[in-house]
């Protein structure tokens, strides 16, 4: 070890406060970036495990191959696993919608094609010989064609043919070049509805129907899926393999592993982690830097000498590089040790949460990846000696004479500290004198306001982020007293009150009802809608009738006779064929101006409190009178039952909610041939509606329904929304804690040193006496100062950076109010002042031990 080291080692173990800092903040970068690293590549490697579970466990397809080729693959070298299905041929779909997917396609599937290609049931089985098949329900969604479970097909199959070519999923459908060469017929009874073939390309001409291959029939075409044990050689490997066949690659599980072509995504990814890393970056080389600029202020009498005597700059930079390898060697690993720590302790919190928002059978666990510590020890040796090189190269290019007499260290002329004297009569001498010592070197304190200015942006900004997600997520899943609701708009009345008799028994169901919505259209006089009503419709003629759209809500019986009883209306007279029914009818454009959305703060639609209408069903948006009949309507103030969601109704372009509630013993009277059914739905209240749910679909299974419907789990939405709040709570408190723990670092690393290097001039205070009392109210003056200039700064762009969080979340729509940040900025001014107070009275209280003389004959060598 060369003196220079020695030396260099002898001036950290002097200043052990500040090296300990130094390191400290060390410690809190690694972890950081080893932090943000590990979890990335955490939550990396969940969604990579999520994809493959619901897009299949692959890496790459190869199209339209024969048998050999499936066989050469699965002993290739570097295959893990391979799964082939037999592409058995197209047949027309008779009426279909999709001009650019005319076909269905027969996919021959293996036991081991089952396990590998996810087939989500949405109802039904899967297929147990060559003559059952499963159908997609994009079938019905895009092609515009319905299949039931019981259907029985009969399908010309064959192949697509483009003259003497040959065509296959691969390839778009051409328009009036090809043509559909039947083979053989086949027949084919459906047994399952699926969600969706994710292993087919969106171009493909044929919607994928799968059935079980027929281990005797000879097949010789193959879609053969391929899984490597090393993915990031998937695109070689491929290019290398396929020859003139054609491939696809899961890009739904290699994006993840950013492999995949998506430019966007990988842009992204990379993208947010570079912001993350470069943030932390900043705020560790602002606290590193001024750690070492402080160093060298001590050492630069020091170097000033040994400049003298031969030392060479680039022999003074090697000092300050070797005090920062120093300074790592002993903060990296600890900081690595507890970024890893850390990261495993909130994934544990949040793993949970994580789970129920996105894949639930998949388990988010810690993955410690050895490049990414490597990748995060060498980010922080880095930010170390670019901290440190700045300040060196500055020392070491300064003259000998200006180091040895330190003349260098304040350059101020007398006016720039002058005060006025309104200045002197208000902070009296200490506070004059705390100003002047404030203005004499802005450069040494400036850094000490930057660092408490970050820090107060920062925890505002963050604190500002939640709450705006919190209100968006809030208004995002509508309040309701439902937790699991059954849909339908196929099963007759027979059917789905049988099937509501058994649900209603599934163990936690404490309330039931079921009900009924139906599309009509009232028709009214233009004297009988309100003012208000006319003020968004415009002019009209009080003589002329309006046609408006409403909706009639069914409800079970005994629900309906529970709102009479609730509004205090009388029985008799709501109840039986001919009683009166109610309705609720407001404007929903004409608002209270405390927005808080209760029924009474709307403005009722209509003059009267009871009416008599004609009403009939529509048909194509357009009332059909002939079939109208006559109603008594009550309008009441009541939150309608809730009921499962209408398909394709997002939103009403009304500004009005006309909703007629009726008993469903009523429901057959007001049928008609032209009536539009909306919906059907069951509705359930649960302890636990998870366990509830889960028996109700093993009851609808026993049942054997093979209409379409819904089963939606409410509680379970509302859950999700909790936990991505939760989520985005804790890793925006966790960053914005760290990043606010280097920054105190900072402050008191800068502070406690700018005092020490100041013990002369304040023992001088002390020699011509100045008393301990005078001296407490200076330096408290000074942390004044401190605080209040950084609040000046702080607070505004604090402020300024709520408010464009607040528009970036979409501000102002969804009725997502803006938030003034005062309990932040409450937070973020008592903070400031306690950490410099704090750090001011350490330091102050090492001053005051040390005997005057011997500060005043200190040179700080």
């Amino acid at each position: 070890m060369n003196i220079f080291n020695k030396v260099t080692l002898q001036s950290m173990k002097k200043s052990r406060t500040r090296t300990i800092v130094t390191i400290i903040g060390v410690v809190l970068s690694a972890a950081m970036i080893t932090g943000v690293l590990t979890f990335g590549i955490s939550l990396l490697n969940y969604m990579t495990n999520g994809a493959a579970q619901k897009y299949g466990d692959w890496h790459v397809e190869f199209l339209d191959v024969d048998s050999s080729f499936v066989q050469e693959r699965t002993h290739d070298k570097g295959v893990a696993n391979t799964a082939a299905f037999e592409n058995i041929g197209y047949a027309a779909l008779k009426d279909g919608q999709s001009p650019n997917k005319p076909y269905l396609f027969i996919a021959g599937f293996s036991k081991r094609t089952f396990d590998t290609l996810p087939i989500n049931l949405m109802s039904g089985r899967l297929p147990e010989n060559s003559g059952e098949i499963l159908v997609p329900m994009s079938v019905e969604v895009k092609g515009g064609v319905k299949f039931a479970v019981g259907d029985k097909l009969s399908l010309g199959v064959g192949s697509r043919m483009n003259g003497d070519k040959k065509l296959g999923q691969h390839t778009p459908y051409i328009s009036g070049q090809e043509t559909l060469v039947p083979k053989a017929k086949r027949t084919y009874t459906v047994v399952g509805i699926y969600q969706k073939a994710y292993f087919e390309e969106s171009s493909a001409p044929g919607y994928t129907l799968i059935t079980k291959a027929d281990a005797g029939d000879k097949a010789d075409s193959f879609s053969l899926f391929v899984t490597l044990k090393n993915p990031r050689g998937v695109h070689a490997y491929s290019s290398s393999t396929a020859g003139s066949q054609a491939y696809v690659f899961n890009d739904n599980v290699l994006r993840f592993m950013g492999l995949s072509d998506d430019n966007i995504f990988n842009t992204l990814l990379y993208a947010v982690g570079g912001i993350v890393v470069a943030i932390i970056m900043i705020g560790s080389i602002f606290l590193i830097y001024n750690a070492f600029t402080i160093s060298l202020n001590e050492r630069t009498h020091q170097f000033g000498i040994l400049s003298s005597v031969g030392a060479t700059a680039k022999q003074l930079r090697n000092s300050v590089l070797f005090e920062g390898l120093c300074i790592g060697a002993a903060g990296i690993p600890i900081g690595v040790i507890v970024g890893i720590g850390s990261i495993g302790l909130v994934i544990s919190v949040v793993a949970k949460n994580f789970e129920s928002i996105i894949y639930s059978n998949v388990p988010f666990t810690l993955t410690v990846s050895i490049p990414a510590i490597v990748v995060a020890a060498a980010v922080s040796m880095v930010t170390i000696l670019i901290s440190a090189y700045i300040p060196a190269r500055k020392a070491a290019n300064t003259p000998v004479m200006e180091s040895i007499r330190q003349s260098n260290e304040v350059k101020v002329e007398s006016k720039a500290v002058k005060t006025s004297k309104q200045a002197q009569r208000i902070y009296g001498l200490e506070g004059t004198l705390a100003l002047k010592n404030f203005k004499r070197n802005k450069k040494r304190y400036r850094s000490i306001v930057l660092s408490l200015v970050l820090s107060v942006v920062l925890f505002i900004s963050a604190s500002a982020f939640v709450t705006d997600l919190k209100q968006a997520s809030e208004r995002a899943v509508v309040a309701t007293d439902i937790d699991i609701s059954l849909a339908t708009q196929d099963m007759d009345d027979r059917e789905i009150l049988s099937l509501y008799d058994k649900l209603k028994t599934a163990d936690g169901v404490y309330e039931s009802s079921y009900q009924a919505l139906m599309k009509y259209s009232g028709v009214a006089k233009a004297s009988d809608l309100s003012d208000a009503y006319w003020e968004d419709a415009g002019s009209h003629s009080p003589d002329e009738t309006v046609n408006l759209p409403m909706e009639v809500q069914f409800l079970d019986d005994s629900a309906y006779l529970n709102i009479i009883k609730g509004l205090g209306l009388p029985e008799e007279e709501y109840t039986g064929q001919n009683a009166k029914i109610i309705a609720v009818a407001k404007l929903t454009n004409h608002m209270k101006a405390n927005r808080e959305h209760e029924l009474d703060e709307f403005i009722d639609m209509f003059k009267s409190s009871s009416m008599n209408f004609t009403i009939a069903p529509e048909t194509n948006g357009k009332p059909k009178m002939e079939q109208g009949r006559n109603v008594s309507i009550k309008f009441v103030n009541t939150v309608p039952p809730d009921g499962p969601p209408i398909p394709g109704n997002s939103g009403s372009k009304n500004p009005f909610i006309f909703k007629v509630m009726a008993p469903y013993s009523l429901k057959e009277k007001f049928e008609t041939s032209d009536t539009h059914l909306a919906i059907k739905g069951l509705t359930f209240r649960s302890k636990h509606p998870t366990q509830s749910m889960a028996e109700m679909k093993t009851m609808i299974q026993d049942v054997g329904i093979t209409s379409s419907y819904s089963l939606i789990n409410f509680s379970e939405m509302l859950d999700q929304n909790r936990n991505m709040i939760f989520i985005a709570n804790v890793f925006a408190y966790t960053f914005i804690i760290m990043i606010s723990l280097i920054a105190v670092a900072n402050v008191f690393n800068t502070i406690s040193t700018n005092i020490k290097l100041r013990r002369r001039e304040l023992a001088m205070l002390r020699s011509v006496g100045m008393s301990e009392r005078g001296f407490q109210k200076m330096m408290n003056f000074e942390c004044a100062f401190y605080g209040m200039r950084a609040l000046i700064f702080g607070l505004p762009i604090g402020a300024i950076s709520s408010w464009l969080i607040y528009k970036g979340m979409g501000g102002g729509a969804d009725n997502i109010d803006f938030v003034f940040p005062w309990g932040s900025i409450g937070i973020s001014v008592f903070s400031v002042f306690f950490v410099v107070f704090i750090t001011m009275l350490y330091a102050i209280s090492k001053i005051k031990k040390e005997n005057i003389i011997d500060a005043l004959r200190d040179d700080m060598t």
